[in-house]
């Protein structure tokens, strides 16, 4: 199975292309576009967020669940939209908290790519969704691929910050060592919980302090 990915990320996750799953992750697609569903992102955003953030760059993980499953919205980013895209009520959650916590206010744009410029891979957790449909291809095999990613960065690095949104994310976090990397695990951005704790966390804070403290730079979190 070909697919077109980052060097550092096809060395370490091409044998995945020819397990099972993804071959059946595969077939499943084809057929739901074949039905004429509209599926999120387009094929060349699926993997966006690894291409954008080779494996050696990688100093945080920001998951997230599943893509945005509006009209012109996910474009492989976890949170992101592309420029010009009205921002999501759950990323604003997340300007707010920056402003709160560094003094930073954002520019009127929700496209994450900076971040991911400077090491942030903005990773969901299944990398495609049918359009209105949230959830519409969770176990469907994204998760064991993203599991996968997960357990690498863990296994092979030091020093990553893991931001960790609301229940789902937290699910993961026996994948990570808590004695090679920072955990910061809050309520879920989202309106309806963001209220329950994730303002006031100081994360973006935290996770510049921790990057300096291992003698990385910080993010450049103001886009």
């Amino acid at each position: 199975m070909k697919v077109k990915l980052e060097d550092s990320w096809l060395e370490r996750l091409e044998a995945e292309f020819n397990k099972s799953y993804m071959l059946d992750l595969k077939k499943f697609l084809i057929k739901e576009r074949e039905k004429g569903k509209t599926i999120y992102p387009k094929g060349g955003n699926i993997f966006a967020a690894l291409n954008l953030t080779p494996f050696n760059n990688v100093r945080a993980v920001i998951l997230g669940q599943d893509p945005y499953h509006g009209p012109n919205q996910a474009h492989g980013l976890s949170f992101s939209v592309p420029g010009g895209v009205e921002i999501p009520p759950s990323l604003l959650n997340i300007f707010k908290e920056i402003e709160n916590d560094l003094d930073i206010k954002q520019k009127s744009t929700g496209d994450l790519k900076p971040w991911a410029d400077q090491g942030v891979l903005l990773l969901n957790s299944v990398l495609t969704v049918e359009k209105s449909q949230a959830g519409s291809h969770s176990g469907k095999g994204w998760e064991k691929f993203t599991d996968k990613i997960i357990s690498t960065i863990n296994e092979e690095r030091d020093g990553v910050v893991f931001f960790l949104w609301g229940a789902y994310a937290q699910n993961k976090a026996h994948m990570i060592d808590s004695t090679k990397h920072l955990l910061l695990k809050s309520p879920h951005p989202s309106p309806l919980s963001a209220h329950r704790g994730f303002f006031g966390k100081n994360h973006f804070s935290k996770c510049n302090r921790y990057l300096e403290s291992k003698n990385n730079d910080p993010i450049i979190w103001k886009l």
